[in-house]
């Protein structure tokens, strides 16, 4: 029998194969992971709906599939006839690529609390999610979904029957830099293709500016150092980049013009009412972005939990892709490596984009003419010109060095 690649999410029509995580010959269980594949550089495994013998595998690591390829073949273990028929039938709908609502098959049993056809009715899910729950023993009516309008996606099903992953089984070192070796050759897929693809497009298309001013840090500095322990008791690692999304989004509500997308095909600049706030993290797979959404609802305190979370699992390649979508506006920091300032390029199509220097001490000349020590930090912002003149850039910048500069006003709740 053949296995196509079933519906990964809302909008996703193709992915990379990551790697197999089966071989011919291999004998597997319903919910045993197939592969890894790649779509918008978050990694998934897919989960087998079957039992059975794995015959062949019909693609290669790095090669792009389309929902409704077939994968690979196998034989299954279950009998033949009334089973085999409902299953091949089921397979039918996995492999259809039009993403229209269709009902289970009735021959293949599920739980009783989902038998009930307004409860069926209810469940936003695609015919292959419906179906690979079935094989699973997943009940979908149990199940939050993850995608638009609370859709069950192929991942919420396989989360049901995978190991839960927790913080404590972190590895010690989830990151380290890699800078390559002489006399290799690297092959562009997976990450790093997604990056080049993106970059390509964003240089490309938008016209950049960039915009670069100091900030006094001093008092921020001290805030968190004073607040650290404090929230580490309430397992939070505080950190400065928790402050400076705060700021931001105090930032772009004075400045709306900055929280914007440009639809080139309409002509139109779309002013966001929301603040989601992209996170640039680099991974040893390359730059990833997740997303933390609604970030102007979000205390400090928040923020830096969310933050963590989703750099662990960018890191460790468990981002789940509806993190890394929608994002209005982006943040990236080189201060941790050790530049003072760069000109970071736009994540399209987004229309600006934030970045942040390492905090250098330095002695500044106070009232009176004195001298006294201060955290200065390199802001550097890169602009869509056509969209956010030199002066609005400018403006933006303003308001959020004024925000940094009365940190303790960060810690404050937003007024609604």
């Amino acid at each position: 029998m053949d296995f196509q690649l079933p519906e990964l999410g809302e909008g996703v029509y193709e992915a990379e194969l990551v790697a197999w995580q089966v071989k011919p010959g291999e004998r597997i269980k319903r919910g045993q992971t197939l592969m890894e594949v790649l779509t918008d550089k978050a990694t998934m495994e897919v989960p087998a709906p079957f039992a059975g013998v794995i015959e062949s595998l019909h693609v290669e690591p790095g090669q792009i599939i389309k929902v409704g390829d077939k994968v690979l073949a196998y034989t299954s273990a279950g009998k033949k006839g009334a089973t085999d028929d409902g299953q091949h039938g089921a397979e039918k709908n996995n492999a259809a690529v039009n993403h229209r609502e269709r009902r289970p098959a009735p021959a293949a049993p599920v739980p009783a609390s989902a038998r009930s056809l307004a409860s069926i009715l209810g469940i936003k899910a695609a015919p292959s999610v419906r179906y690979m729950a079935r094989k699973l023993g997943v009940d979908l009516a149990q199940i939050q979904g993850s995608g638009p309008g609370g859709r069950i996606l192929i991942e919420d099903v396989s989360a049901q029957v995978q190991p839960a992953r927790t913080a404590s089984a972190r590895p010690a070192a989830e990151y380290q830099l890699d800078l390559g070796k002489p006399g290799t050759r690297i092959k562009m897929h997976g990450v790093r293709r997604k990056i080049a693809e993106h970059m390509v497009l964003a240089k490309r298309t938008i016209p950049h500016y960039s915009y670069v001013d100091e900030c006094e840090v001093t008092d921020l500095v001290r805030l968190r150092e004073s607040l650290k322990e404090t929230y580490a008791q309430q397992s939070v690692k505080l950190t400065l980049l928790a402050f400076f999304v705060k700021a931001v989004v105090a930032g772009l509500k004075e400045v709306p013009l900055v929280n914007a997308t440009l639809n080139e095909k309409a002509e139109e600049i779309e002013l966001h009412d929301h603040y989601h706030i992209g996170v640039a993290v680099a991974t040893t797979q390359g730059l990833i972005v997740p997303v933390v959404h609604d970030a102007d609802r979000k205390d400090v305190g928040q923020i830096a939990r969310e933050i963590e979370k989703l750099s662990h699992e960018a890191r460790t390649g468990k981002i789940r892709l509806d993190d890394l979508r929608g994002g209005t506006f982006t943040i990236t920091s080189i201060g941790g490596i050790g530049g003072l300032f760069s000109t970071p390029v736009i994540n399209h199509p987004e229309v600006a984009i934030l970045g942040l220097g390492k905090i250098v001490k330095r002695p500044v000349f106070a009232e009176g003419g004195n001298i006294r020590p201060a955290d200065m930090i390199y802001l550097s912002l890169s602009c869509d010109h056509r969209v956010v003149d030199g002066a609005v850039g400018a403006a933006f910048c303003n308001a959020v060095i004024r925000r940094l500069s009365n940190p303790a006003a960060l810690l404050l709740p937003e007024k609604i």
